[in-house]
């Protein structure tokens, strides 16, 4: 078993998940059954599948689940350009977590090719 805590696109993870909930806390209030549960669920999505995938014992398997996490990374991105877009959160909010999810999709990638070599 893997020490997923010490991976660097785990730690990231968690703070992107900690953006969105900030930002989560500022969109309409209708939107709490549609676009905040999507970008929470996305968003806990991206370390709990690192996590979950460093208990398995083929890489294969574990590939697997980094790869489910890099979909929720870009799902992810697509929630919150759809709010950049309506205007429903403050601008460098936004932007910062959009540059944390590239960070992390870039990162990830490079993990992909690591555990695939």
């Amino acid at each position: 078993m893997r020490d997923f805590k010490k991976l660097q696109i785990w730690q990231l993870g968690m703070d992107i998940v900690n953006k969105v909930y900030d930002i989560v806390a500022t969109l309409p209030k209708d939107e709490r059954f549609g676009m905040i549960s999507q970008m929470t669920r996305s968003a806990i999505s991206i370390p709990a599948n690192i996590a979950e995938g460093s208990a398995k014992r083929s890489e294969k398997d574990y590939l697997r689940y980094v790869g489910i996490a890099q979909g929720s990374a870009f799902e992810l991105e697509t929630h919150s350009l759809i709010v950049q877009q309506r205007k429903w959160a403050d601008e460098q909010l936004i932007d910062e977590l959009l540059g944390m999810i590239r960070r992390e999709q870039s990162m990830l990638s490079k993990f992909v090719k690591k555990l695939e070599a």
